[in-house]
């Protein structure tokens, strides 16, 4: 049985206040992602179930407890013994049980139909509950066309990355029911530019003895590391196991990171003290190796700003649906009827684009391969530069309640910055596309390709297009990387859009987002839109 709140407090009674909204479902209320999910032909049962769990009320409240009780890092045991372990609240283990149970991490290699249009769904439905556990799961998700290439590894990684069977033991990997892997590539030295490394790498037989420091370790809880040190002949990747049939590997956490975010996984400084690793790839060929798994972690932080962004949406439409000001609802009054339409253009856009690319990475065929490589970095750019806006406009819509830790808005607030520094900061990666299409003339083709499938469906678009293409016709200044880039995926977002048919989103998209029918700042756009695309957003009601 379940007893309301008591709302009669004595000196008030508590009015005007939206009640807790339950369970929700969170794939039943995304038209959207259904539509597109339905369209590339995923398989809908899983997602359907996994959407309905994380919605449920307990879920949310398993991630305020993860998040309230980050990882404790116990260096010793009683007697002064090395652990150089995680310890975790028991909500973390509950969201790594259920999203490994569906397969997260390994739906994308299992053979069946769209296996990475639905990883990316479930990144964009996990990023809008508990974004934290997705960490480990990414890298263990990006991790295994790397160990796949890995013919002569010790024990059988691949099937204890693939299983969807969650073990946290600290165990070596013959006793575990499945494992995770995280990566340590980033020192003090030379972040981004890990040419600059100086963790060596010394023969031991047929295994290397690593030594050096790694100033980022994510998820160092995992059961091994991808990583990156210097041998005779350059930089090489390697595989180094968390735990060993004799004992601990000698890797020593040096702390965890403080971090403004991301608080209920744990990232840390480790020392690589003659750690026992075996080597991947050739030797001098680490960069190589290790950007396979890089390109696939980039394709997750393109989804998750998209769930971000989805979870600060509806706690501020429930907010304005549930409240009222000045004898009217917050979601009666024009005016937030239009912030609220425009940043669901915003969300949308970066949803229809994300999973848009996410099907490409499912394809087998050069073209494919080819329009992924720079389709993942402009995604990437422009929904991580568009979350931090986005939830800080929806923190605004509840007012100083949306400042308070009651609500997921702080928390989600913390956490919108994270996916645009992860995996190659704004810079970085649009002087990556910048090289793709330059070096990869597959990748440019593919590019326009798809730019051009949507002419002729909006003026506004044609003309935005034509106006792209004799801007930067000749090349690209370094200087306008940004601005190309934005562009371009922009151009991209908004054919997706209109070839995804619904006309009032993809036409208000494209007046607004590449004309000149906007403003700089949320909620500045012709109130015509707003009617049309706000119950795109949300269909259910309040």
């Amino acid at each position: 049985m379940h007893l309301d709140p008591t709302a009669d407090l004595g000196t008030h009674d508590v009015l005007n206040q939206p009640a807790d909204p339950g369970d929700r479902d969170l794939w039943r209320d995304d038209p959207l992602l259904r539509a597109m999910l339905a369209a590339g032909g995923a398989p809908l049962e899983g997602l359907a179930r996994y959407g309905a769990l994380l919605g449920r009320a307990g879920m949310r409240d398993a991630a305020r407890d993860a998040n309230r009780h980050p990882p404790e890092l116990v260096l010793f045991d009683s007697g002064g013994r090395r652990l150089d372990e995680l310890r975790f609240h028991p909500a973390w283990h509950r969201f790594m049980q259920d999203s490994i149970a569906a397969g997260y991490h390994s739906v994308a290699w299992e053979g069946g139909p769209a296996g990475h249009l639905t990883h990316a769904a479930m990144v964009y439905l996990a990023s809008q509950v508990e974004p934290g556990h997705c960490c480990p799961l990414t890298m263990t998700y990006a991790a295994v066309p790397v160990i796949s290439a890995a013919g002569d590894l010790p024990g059988d990684w691949r099937a204890a990355l693939l299983s969807r069977r969650y073990d946290p033991a600290v165990r070596p990997l013959a006793a575990k029911q499945g494992a995770t892997l995280g990566m340590a590539m980033t020192e003090k030295q030379g972040g981004s530019d890990v040419r600059a490394n100086t963790t060596r790498a010394e023969p031991d037989g047929a295994a290397w003895r690593l030594t050096g420091h790694k100033w980022f370790c994510s998820a160092p809880m995992s059961d091994g590391f991808l990583t990156l040190a210097q041998t005779g002949r350059g930089l090489t990747c390697f595989l180094v196991p968390r735990w060993l049939e004799e004992g601990r590997n000698a890797i020593r956490i040096q702390r965890l990171k403080d971090k403004l975010g991301n608080r209920s996984n744990g990232s840390a400084e480790i020392e690589y003290q003659r750690a026992l690793a075996w080597r991947i790839g050739e030797e001098g060929d680490g960069i190589r190796t290790i950007v396979e798994m890089v390109h696939h972690t980039r394709l997750d932080t393109a989804m998750a700003p998209a769930g971000l962004m989805r979870a600060a949406l509806r706690e501020a439409h429930h907010w304005a649906a549930c409240r009222s000001a000045f004898q009217r609802r917050l979601i009666d009054q024009p005016l937030m009827r239009a912030v609220l339409a425009d940043l669901v253009l915003d969300w949308q856009g970066c949803l229809a684009l994300g999973l848009h690319v996410a099907a490409s990475f499912d394809g087998r065929g050069a073209e494919d391969r080819a329009f992924a490589r720079i389709g993942v970095a402009l995604a990437k750019y422009l929904s991580n530069k568009l979350c931090p806006q986005v939830v800080a406009e929806a923190m605004e819509v509840l007012g100083g309640m949306g400042y308070v830790e009651d609500t997921p808005l702080p928390m989600l607030y913390r956490e919108a910055p994270l996916n645009g520094i992860w995996e190659g900061s704004g810079n970085v990666i649009c002087l990556d596309a910048l090289r793709t299409l330059a070096r990869e003339p597959l990748a440019a083709e593919m590019l326009a390709a798809r730019l051009d499938a949507a002419k002729g469906l909006e003026p506004a678009y044609d003309a935005a297009l034509a106006a792209h293409r004799e801007c930067w016709g000749g090349g690209v200044p370094e200087a306008e990387a940004r601005w190309f880039a934005e562009r371009s995926a922009l151009l991209l977002t908004a054919a997706v859009l209109l070839a995804h048919g619904d006309a009032d989103l993809a036409g208000a998209f494209v007046r607004t987002r590449l004309g000149a029918e906007r403003g700089r700042t949320p909620g500045t756009i012709p109130a015509t839109l707003a009617e049309r695309i706000l119950a795109r957003g949300f269909p259910v009601a309040e």
